[in-house]
């Protein structure tokens, strides 16, 4: 689905191994998530899902969130 009001967005994707595969989030976009068995499934597949999450945000009137996160890393001694 495409509009004058869509455009490219660029999400943070955490994504973290479990017991049994990934899983992926955005701290952006509450209550999306998705799982894979590889990282490049979970990758795609929290794609996948955050494009559906926002399709039924945009049915129901919701406000399609900004992208707000940044993703840094600091280096400690462990």
């Amino acid at each position: 689905m495409t509009g004058p009001d869509m455009r490219e967005r660029r999400y943070p994707v955490i994504i973290e191994q479990t017991g049994t595969g990934y899983s992926a989030y955005s701290p952006d976009v509450s209550g999306c998530a998705a799982v894979g068995d590889t990282k490049e499934e979970t990758r795609q597949n929290f794609q996948d899902a955050l494009s559906a999450h926002f399709e039924v945000m945009r049915e129901v009137g919701e406000a399609i969130p900004e992208p707000n996160a940044s993703v840094d890393y600091v280096e400690v001694a462990a």
